[in-house]
């Protein structure tokens, strides 16, 4: 599985590790995703999402139903 976040997109970014000496090596920033269980009452069911801490405020915000309409709009949820 990849490291993308389902709702917004996000996926790991590279850089540099740069060192005292700048020396410069290869490095991944990675995203800070989880695995949360959300309730949708319209269709009466559970759905696992990989989301990222960013994409979770938004939920908390917007509500799971507006969110989940907006990634379907842009492609990232089916």
């Amino acid at each position: 599985m990849s490291k993308v976040c389902e709702i917004t997109g996000k996926r790991a970014m590279f850089g540099n590790n740069v060192s005292f000496s700048i020396n410069k090596t290869k490095r991944r920033f990675n995203v800070n995703l989880s695995k949360k269980r959300f309730y949708l009452p319209e269709e009466d069911r559970w759905v696992t999402l990989k989301v990222s801490a960013k994409a979770l405020k938004i939920i908390n915000k917007k509500g799971i139903s507006a969110v989940l309409k907006d990634a379907k709009a842009e492609g990232l949820v089916k």
